[in-house]
């Protein structure tokens, strides 16, 4: 794999130049490094370059530093944003001899709405001009970055044909990436893939800028955004093999399982499902300085982040064209993208092959409607990345674990501001609506239903479906359930079999003693042929009595509408006892008990699953030592 790339053995940074067309950018690159970056025959053969090219070099301090060489034809700009979207440090280059030219200035708005963390200006080809017009073209660069990201950047005349001032550029990029921010390292990995290749023998190599974390040989990874899968057989750095790829650096892999037609410029290569592709985006767009026109919604946009572009659609919010210091806006993309909250992108505008406007992204999943953008969306300007998760649960009152960290990458830190439900995050507010709602609903169901002892949970999941709703939040059957555990959990209900209470409630017999009373005399007066719970209730008992009685073991159900009491399955238990080890019948037990097989039979299967008795061909023989539990005294809780 002869494609250079950064180093992988520990974090580092990778430049980007820039600067316009045969400014001598190349040449000052060839000359730092003796890496030709132009490798295609025809940039040899114009002079020009017409594709990103790459070389390293180690600097003065032992650091190594990887460049990523970029067009600077006006034609060429997409290729430019390429190279330069994923890197944040910048070797700006003007000629001494022509000074600030049309894509110095387009160079630079680019880089200056891409927010580089640092830059040098190498005022290239000094030893084609004289002191004094070195001078006044040093003057003038320095008013040109006046207000920009690259306003305080060091100026060093230097010449790639005499090798004057190519000490001190050295120098001052070795301060530069000293002073530079120091890359995430533990953040997804995120490969952007800006050249796709075959090797005979070795097959398809991508390379690219590797960022947010690391990459290693063996490993699985996923081809953004066709979900295609691959493996890494082999990695480079700077034409180095290595087990270990680090951001920031530029890496070769090459992908056992995947073809060249598999990837284009523009994917990303990561582990597998850590990202997902986006063709909606809500960003905070900034003109680019000194736009002739306005930005408005209107007009065929091409957006470029990473090393990806796009079709864009635009929708501004609260404003017809976009203010100097920025506007809310929603973006359609033609293509999915691998975005994160947080990265830059740039627009141009296809019909006036223009610059025009800068960007971050806010939002890579959009809720459908618009209302509310603007608080939510300047909430999340100011957020960082550790609030961010946290932040995506409160906008959307409840969310899955795996998809926040889809959605940001990390689990919301240990702040106390989110609850945690089975495998959802919800926020405090939507929680307390919910548990309200089940609070009130059941309060009253106790109420209408004093001798129930809960809600039927099938009930009660459908009154938490709507409260989730009403909070403003998706309801999904997995979250009612967990919602409803988590209350159960934490001790506010109680489930009884498929019922829900409230953890408080309690069934009080007391107030039904004398109704009780009598149900359990007119069971008793029927045994061994009780009436059934239909004849009960005709003849004038309430249901709810009975089946409280049955809950408090006053009554035994031993079929839907057969009820006895307890001292008569007792009775039954002694009869099979009594039969001794051959056991017993069922026509001999109905005999014996005096009573049809309309309640023998179901009273035999009750002491079969109670545990008294077991089934041995047609006999029932008792288990030793097995009483039938009698009731408590009574009235009682229940």
């Amino acid at each position: 794999m002869p494609e250079p790339t950064g180093e992988g053995g520990s974090p580092l940074h990778v430049l980007a130049t820039a600067g316009h067309v045969d400014h001598g950018k190349s040449s000052l690159i060839l000359r730092l490094t003796g890496i030709d970056p132009d490798r295609l025959a025809e940039e040899k053969r114009r002079g020009l370059t017409i594709d990103l090219g790459f070389a390293w070099c180690t600097l003065p301090s032992g650091r190594e530093i990887g460049f990523v060489d970029v067009p600077g034809h006006e034609r060429f700009v997409r290729t430019m944003l390429a190279g330069v979207g994923p890197v944040r440090l910048v070797l700006f280059v003007v000629a001494a001899d022509e000074g600030w030219r049309p894509q110095s200035e387009e160079h630079l708005a680019i880089v200056d709405v891409l927010g580089a963390d640092g830059a040098v200006v190498a005022l290239t080809k000094r030893d084609l001009v004289d002191g004094e017009t070195l001078a006044s073209t040093e003057v003038a660069v320095r008013e040109r970055l006046r207000g920009t990201a690259l306003e305080v950047a060091p100026i060093v005349p230097c010449s790639a044909t005499t090798g004057e001032g190519l000490g001190e550029l050295l120098g001052a990029l070795d301060a530069m990436v000293a002073a530079a921010p120091a890359p995430a390292t533990a953040d997804r990995p995120r490969h952007f893939v800006d050249r796709v290749f075959s090797i005979k023998g070795a097959g398809t190599v991508v390379t690219g800028t590797l960022t947010g974390g690391p990459i290693a040989v063996g490993e699985e990874v996923e081809l953004y955004p066709t979900g295609r899968r691959a493996r890494i057989r082999s990695l480079q750095t700077h034409r180095r093999s290595i087990e270990v790829a680090r951001p920031i650096s530029r890496v070769a892999a090459n992908l056992a399982g995947a073809e060249r037609g598999d990837l284009a410029r523009g994917d990303v290569l990561a582990p597998p499902g850590l990202w997902r592709a986006t063709t909606m985006i809500e960003a905070k767009v900034r003109p680019v300085r000194g736009l002739p026109h306005p930005l408005t919604a209107r007009g065929a946009y091409k957006l470029y982040a990473g090393s990806a572009e796009s079709d864009a659609r635009v929708r501004l919010y609260g404003a017809d064209t976009a203010g100097p210091t920025g506007t809310f806006a929603r973006i359609a993309l033609s293509r999915p993208l691998v975005l994160d909250v947080h990265d830059r992108f740039v627009l141009r505008e296809a019909g006036r092959r223009e610059t025009v406007a800068g960007g971050v992204v806010l939002d890579v999943d959009p809720p459908s409607r618009s209302r509310g953008a603007v608080d939510r969306l300047t909430a999340r300007e100011r957020a960082g990345p550790q609030e961010l998760p946290a932040l995506v649960v409160l906008e959307r009152g409840a969310e899955r674990i795996a998809e926040v960290r889809v959605l940001t990458g990390r689990d919301p830190e240990a702040s106390g501001r989110l609850i945690r439900a089975g495998e959802w995050w919800v926020s405090p507010a939507l929680h307390e609506t919910i548990a309200a709602a089940v609070r009130e609903r059941l309060a009253s169901h106790h109420i209408e239903h004093p001798l129930a002892p809960g809600m039927e949970d099938a009930a009660l999941r459908t009154e938490i479906a709507r409260a989730i709703r009403r909070g403003g939040a998706r309801d999904a059957p997995d979250l009612v359930e967990a919602l409803l555990d988590e209350l159960i959990d934490r001790g506010e209900l109680a489930r009884e079999g498929a019922t829900v209470r409230l953890a408080t409630h309690r069934v009080e017999l007391d107030p039904y003693a004398e109704e009780i009373e009598r149900l359990i005399a007119a069971v008793t007066a029927g045994e061994p042929a009780p009436p059934s719970a239909t004849e009960l209730i005709a003849s004038g008992f309430r249901r709810d009595v009975i089946d409280a009685a049955v809950r408090a073991g006053l009554l035994v159900r031993i079929a839907a509408e057969i009820l006895v009491t307890p001292s008569f399955v007792e009775r039954g238990a002694e009869v099979v006892r009594a039969s001794g080890p051959a056991g017993i019948t069922v026509s001999a037990f109905r005999e014996a008990l005096g009573t049809s097989r309309k309640y023998a039979v179901p009273l035999l299967e009750h002491m079969d699953e109670r545990g008294l008795t077991r089934r041995v061909g047609d006999v029932r023989v008792a288990r030793p030592s097995e009483r039938y539990p009698s009731p408590s005294a009574w009235p009682r809780r229940a």
